[in-house]
């Protein structure tokens, strides 16, 4: 067998793709395209990776939250996060112990936060002074205490793309550390009965690369700690750094191992606590793209390809932007190969192209792949993370299945929506009924 250069991704003597110990044309055959499929070994891997650096990990569902892979990172010994209703009930629904799930989100509704306090949500992280006043109430009400944490801006700035970063003051999470804001929430919780605040939440924003910003917001979070201590005699338990462990999709992308990132920030924290006299708190971080984004490979099939002489090849394939909008949102880069010939050598440079009605609707830009032709199986490589969470229906295109893969067998983790399935919801008014 033959290495890609990238974790878990293998070819066999057929010159196809393997992943997970399945062939890939098999699975393709199998299971039909476009298909996510999930390496169950490799998430496994970097759950235990995370857990041998950090002494809290929160594994950040909304990259990819299904009920088997709530299962998976509850048998590594994960915490869960979640930022919904709906991500809360899937996880409750796969049996995850309510008392391990953090509760985000900086728009929680009263029935979302109900849900919450009825399931018995280990802890609630609070994004804003409306989401106290919804708490008081709901605590109150319903004879309840809740564990909660507060989300602060630590102001830090962090080199991603501007729509994922989160950590800079001029942001819609969190209270912001300069000017007070956050110190004002400390004081208004110990005003609350059902409250117990247990520590404090941020996060810089998504594929960060380095560790300097996440030793940064260790050493605010630790200084804050101090000042909270001082103005309310609070000692918090907890500091919880977020996720935004970036991750390799394309050459140049450069991450760092877990253990890296644990030494530096625990090495501040260290020092901030002997420096202040405080007890270390416990530091947790909330990894969801770096366990399940170099896990997934997404496999397409080649349909219509478009020759404009001196331009460009387009290659369009039976996916796009629905099952993968992060390359139009975000001008995310991908690989891929073509994984019924891995084998043969680049032979032209072509632009992957989805089936939407949108001239933005591109998987990767300038690709050098083999020869491709109409039937051929193409697979983007490292689409573990925000491809099936952020799918939609756009053109009335059913979202696709889902198998995880481990030692050559495959399961089926989400099933293909159908044509039926598009018009489930939908409701024909009397009015409009053929022959009313």
């Amino acid at each position: 067998m033959a290495s890609l250069g990238c974790e878990d991704i293998q070819v066999n003597e057929k010159g196809h793709l393997l992943l997970g110990g399945c062939d890939a044309v098999d699975l393709a055959g199998e299971f039909g395209t476009p298909l996510y499929v999930i390496d169950e070994a490799a998430v496994r891997r970097n759950c235990r990776l995370f857990r041998q650096a950090f002494p809290r990990v929160i594994y950040a569902s909304k990259a990819l939250m299904t009920m088997a892979i709530c299962r998976l990172v509850e048998e590594e010994g994960l915490c869960l996060d979640v930022v919904s209703g709906g991500e809360l009930y899937t996880a409750l629904a796969a049996g995850f112990p309510p008392e391990r799930i953090y509760f985000h989100g900086n728009n929680k509704s009263r029935d979302e936060l109900a849900l919450a306090l009825e399931a018995g949500v280990g802890q609630i992280v609070v994004d804003n002074f409306w989401e106290l006043e919804l708490l008081a109430g709901l605590t109150e009400g319903m004879g309840r205490g809740a564990d909660i944490f507060l989300r602060v801006t630590p102001g830090i700035e962090a080199h991603t793309h501007e729509y994922i970063k989160t950590g800079q003051i001029d942001s819609k999470f969190g209270f912001t550390l300069p000017g007070g804001q956050a110190l004002q929430a400390v004081k208004a919780v110990a005003d609350i009965p059902g409250l117990r605040l247990r520590g404090l939440h941020s996060h810089i924003g998504s594929q960060v690369f380095q560790v300097q910003p996440y030793a940064e917001a260790a050493g605010v979070l630790m200084d804050f700690l101090d000042e909270v201590r001082e103005n309310t005699g609070l000692v918090l338990e907890e500091i919880n750094l977020g996720g935004g462990f970036g991750i390799y999709y394309v050459p140049g992308d450069a991450p760092l191992p877990p253990a890296v990132y644990g030494q530096a920030v625990q090495a501040v924290v260290g020092e901030k606590a002997r420096e202040y006299g405080l007890p270390e708190p416990r530091v947790a971080v909330e990894p969801g793209r770096s366990i399940v984004g170099p896990a997934g490979t997404t496999l397409y099939t080649v349909g219509s390809i478009k020759e404009i002489t001196g331009v460009r090849r387009y290659v369009a394939v039976d996916g796009g932007m629905a099952d993968n909008i992060r390359p139009a949102l975000y001008q995310a880069r991908y690989r891929a190969v073509l994984a019924n010939r891995v084998y043969d050598g680049p032979q032209e440079v072509v632009s992957i192209t989805g089936k939407c009605c949108e001239s933005g609707d591109m998987l990767i830009w300038d690709a050098e792949l083999p020869a491709l032709k109409p039937g051929d199986l193409v697979a983007v490589l490292c689409t573990g993370a925000y491809g099936y969470s952020m799918a939609s229906n756009y053109n009335r295109l059913p979202r696709p299945a889902m198998v995880l893969v481990r030692d050559g067998q495959a399961d089926r983790i989400v099933r293909r929506e159908t044509y039926q399935d598009l018009v489930s919801h939908d409701v024909m008014p009397a009015r409009l009924r053929t022959g009313s």
